[in-house]
């Protein structure tokens, strides 16, 4: 009888494992199958794709090319830019310094940094994060990679001090780079070190992570992949167009901008990010739930991005939705992020082809691993 018993027990255990594996299996061939697929309508030359699964990694596949010239593989060490992704380790930075009683997300920002115009002392920290402030934009929207002003950052600084309000604070949304270029400068007050150096020690230290660093396209990195794009720009018009060959991107990150975008890193590199932060290494599950609030405008509304970004938290982009909901950062239009907390869920995309809608291809993936 106690055989018997055993052999049950063991045939049970075993079918469980078996019908497990076989579901990873199935899931991890609709993954590829779909990024393969995708590969091939958008023209992306290679890709990493990382899942994590109940704060561990269940999946890490390296598809395509990293260096299209040379037919050099993506590898796992291979480094992608990730560029706004970045807002996301300067949102962590500011709620890590509220967690230490430094600040409060509620404060005017008049309150930690002097001098400024008197029309935006009543801006707070939490409408730079959330973009709701109304700041007027300090890069050039004629020219592509350029500032206001003369060029330098320190010219643009002193020039969009003097350029009015967008529109009243609180009351729209307006995504750029002025709003993150004073939270640097407030990171910086306070963690008495430079941005980047505060961001390493606070986060990529405790995360373990070796390969990310801040920087621009151009520099040379072992294992970095070039960003590739098909549009180029029209002397005769003026205008960008799509056309039939790759070329390779020239993107240049400013020093004052950093907490706006300019990182390279790897997906498993920031899946250990992400464990980090599932696991309050980082920040305090309070902190966590502040950071991924959807920010309201003054009328009641959210900002929509359309698709299935459809409200904007502390820098993240939010998925909002009866089930399944969750928060998705993405960067340059080629990697994105996204969370899916109810789900104990969250899944890696990093691509080198500028102009792809890579949170709606990580939010198909994710339908393969939601429970129902």
């Amino acid at each position: 009888m106690k055989n018997c018993l055993l052999l049950l027990i063991l045939i049970t255990i075993f079918s469980c494992n078996e019908n497990s594996e076989n579901h990873f299996n199935n899931e991890k061939t609709k993954t590829l199958v779909y990024l393969e697929k995708k590969m091939e309508q958008e023209g992306i030359p290679g890709l990493q794709v990382v899942v994590v699964k109940n704060k561990e990694v269940i999946l890490s596949e390296n598809l395509g090319l990293a260096n299209v010239p040379f037919s050099v593989d993506v590898s796992e060490n291979t480094i992608f830019s990730i560029n706004s992704i970045a807002k996301v380790f300067a949102s962590t930075a500011i709620l890590q310094l509220e967690e230490q009683n430094k600040l409060s997300l509620s404060d005017s920002i008049s309150q930690h940094i002097p001098g400024l115009p008197s029309k935006w002392n009543s801006i707070t920290i939490k409408q730079l994060l959330s973009h709701t402030s109304g700041l007027p934009g300090i890069e050039d929207t004629n020219e592509e990679n350029k500032l206001v002003g003369s060029g330098s950052q320190e010219s643009a600084w002193e020039t969009v001090q003097k350029m009015p309000l967008q529109f009243e604070i609180g009351k729209d949304f307006s995504y750029n780079a002025t709003n993150y270029l004073l939270i640097q400068k407030i990171i910086e007050k306070y963690s008495e070190v430079p941005f980047e150096e505060s961001i390493r020690i606070n986060q990529f230290d405790v995360a373990g992570m070796k390969k990310v660093f801040y920087g621009n396209s151009f520099d040379v990195v072992k294992n970095k992949s070039p960003t590739y794009v098909f549009y180029y720009l029209d002397e005769t018009t003026g205008e960008y167009v799509k056309g039939d060959d790759l070329i390779e991107a020239h993107e240049e990150f400013p020093t004052s901008f950093r907490a706006d975008a300019g990182v390279f890193t790897t997906a498993n590199e920031m899946a250990k990010w992400i464990i980090a932060l599932q696991n309050g290494e980082l920040l305090q599950k309070e902190s966590i739930d502040k950071m991924w609030t959807p920010v309201k405008l003054d009328n009641g509304e959210y900002w929509d991005f359309d698709g299935i970004l459809n409200a904007y938290a502390l820098g993240w982009p939010v998925i909002k939705r009866e089930n399944h909901s969750g928060v998705s950062a993405f960067g340059g239009g080629r990697a994105s992020v996204s969370i899916y907390p109810d789900d104990n869920l969250a899944i890696i995309l990093f691509t080198n082809l500028s102009g792809v809608y890579t949170y709606e291809m990580v939010d198909n993936i994710a339908g393969f691993y939601f429970k129902n």
